[in-house]
């Protein structure tokens, strides 16, 4: 009787001291466990006599209920006491501000690009879209571009090599976007059509005003009646809209372009007065962009009837667009990845751009 009576000592004793959960773990396998002592004690009751089985068996029972009991309760206390500790250590005024966090900026190349097709949204242009490396054809011939003109040396164009057991002609990297005109008008119902091309471009040209690579943007508007008078206007509003300056004043110039007949660049009127650039005003002229009716040889390259319809294209520089409007001074740092420029020239992302709530 009395070895029941001093294990159950034993075990208050065993579970009072337990300082954590695995000690608790411990004395719960010795006593309770499949190999356990007062599980071992259990599994004798059946060999008992009956006198000793009704002696013995309830204080068994008991004492295995009594250390369940005192485990649970200590269990209890000890991972209350950890909680209270974690939470003396982790304390944190939830009353307090949070910490200030940067917000990323929007580049300006991208704040322009969505300022330039928001524009041409509203006048009823779709986007259109085609791979920067492109044949032979696409880039030159389609465009009515000659063997002989210097677009095509290549001391201004990137070739890809084939391979060497091919006897077509090398890819380019796209020398401009006017490539993907080309393809949405061989498209079934490719005309007649609205469409601007954003997109990039890559030429072999470094300095202050040029990069190997840049952002371009072609438009191109193909009907059965458009004429000089459509791309004027078109072009008056886009930069009326885009500078948001509402007397702004365009001046066309007589150019030659392969791939439209007849050709006009584009000068808007500008100071620079104490040398800042201000659009709009006084008597210099800057040129912006190049533009023209699309010419018959291009029509026909992409199945086309000519004789019935008809239409203009134009293309500008989406960076120097940005130059022009932000202020920024060197085409070459729109990619040098400086987060302190970007910090400087960037937009808020939150701020989308938009025609009735304004571009900025």
């Amino acid at each position: 009787m009395d070895d029941i009576d001093e294990m159950e000592k034993s075990y208050l004793v065993s579970i009072s001291s337990a300082s954590s959960l695995d000690d608790l773990e411990k004395i719960r396998v010795k006593g309770l466990g499949k190999k356990g002592e007062v599980t071992s004690l259990m599994k004798s009751i059946g060999s008992m006599e009956e006198t000793e089985r009704r002696v013995r068996a309830p204080k068994l029972n008991f004492l295995k209920s009594r250390i369940i009991k005192e485990i649970e309760k200590k269990k209890t206390l000890i991972t209350e006491e950890n909680i209270n500790e974690r939470i003396s250590k982790e304390w944190l005024d939830v009353s307090r501000p949070s910490r200030p966090s940067k917000m990323g900026k929007i580049h300006p190349i991208s704040q322009v690009t969505d300022e330039v097709v928001e524009i041409f949204s509203d006048l009823g242009f779709s986007i259109a879209e085609g791979p920067q490396v492109e044949s032979d054809w696409y880039n030159f011939d389609a465009l009515n571009i000659p063997p002989e003109h210097p677009a095509r040396q290549e001391f201004d164009t990137f070739y890809v090599n084939s391979s060497s057991d091919s006897e077509s002609p090398p890819h380019v990297l796209r020398t401009h976007t006017s490539p993907v005109q080309i393809r949405h008008m061989e498209k079934k119902g490719g005309v007649p059509c609205r469409i601007i091309v954003p997109g990039k471009v890559f030429r072999s040209d470094y300095d202050q005003t040029h990069t190997p690579m840049f952002n371009q943007l072609e438009g191109l508007a193909i009907d059965k009646d458009l004429t000089m008078s459509h791309l004027k206007w078109t072009l008056e509003e886009f930069c009326r809209a885009f500078f948001e300056i509402g007397d702004i004043e365009l001046r066309f110039r007589s150019s030659h372009f392969p791939f439209t007949e007849p050709s006009a660049e584009v000068d808007i009127r500008c100071s620079w007065e104490d040398n800042m650039l201000k659009l709009g005003q006084g008597d210099s002229w800057l040129e912006i962009l190049g533009s023209g009716m699309v010419h018959p040889k291009v029509l026909k390259a992409c199945n086309v009837d000519p004789n019935c319809y008809q239409g203009f294209a134009f293309g500008m520089g989406i960076d120097r667009l940005a130059m022009l409007k932000y202020g920024i001074p060197d085409l070459r740092s729109f990619f040098e990845g400086d987060v302190r420029w970007l910090e400087h020239y960037g937009f808020n992302p939150l701020e989308k751009p938009s025609i009735h709530s304004g571009l900025t």
